[in-house]
């Protein structure tokens, strides 16, 4: 008489490993996703605030003819001027400095407290550009990296 075969129950080795290295190949593409993804969302505070004073500047050039003629570089002066408030710290979580340039209506902000190296201290400008119907359109420059600015991809 012939024995009968056992059945056999569980997995292999072989396939355990290559569930492992599938499995560490899927955290070695979405850890970095993840990064980029959670320091664009603290710098939307920056944004968003620099888009808050962008519409103050534009109201008082569409009020007044030019751009505010003095440097604006704190809180209270912004906010006596344009009338906008911007959370810089400890108010805020992560705008380190801003300015408003005098004459010219360049915003620009200082990131903090992202937790990466390539953005942290580093700067978002907002510049103007007059059409020639008067309206203003606006250009997102500085030396935060490419990636984390707003509307661009990577």
């Amino acid at each position: 008489m012939i024995p009968r075969k056992r059945r056999e129950l569980g997995f292999t080795l072989i396939e355990l490993l290559i569930v492992i290295a599938i499995i560490g190949i899927l955290a070695s593409i979405a850890v970095p996703m993840y990064r980029a993804q959670t320091v664009k969302a603290k710098l939307t505070e920056v944004t968003n605030s620099m888009s808050h004073m962008a519409s103050g500047v534009a109201a008082y050039y569409q009020d007044e003819g030019t751009f505010p003629g003095t440097a604006l570089s704190t809180t209270a002066a912004v906010k006596s001027t344009l009338g906008v408030s911007v959370p810089v710290v400890p108010d805020g979580k992560y705008i380190s400095a801003i300015n408003l340039s005098a004459g010219g209506g360049v915003i620009t902000f200082t990131a903090t407290n992202t937790n990466e190296s390539t953005v942290d201290n580093q700067t978002f400008v907002l510049s103007p550009i007059i059409t020639t119907d008067g309206a203003i359109n606006w250009r997102w420059g500085g030396t935060i990296p490419y990636a984390y600015r707003p509307g661009q991809k990577y």
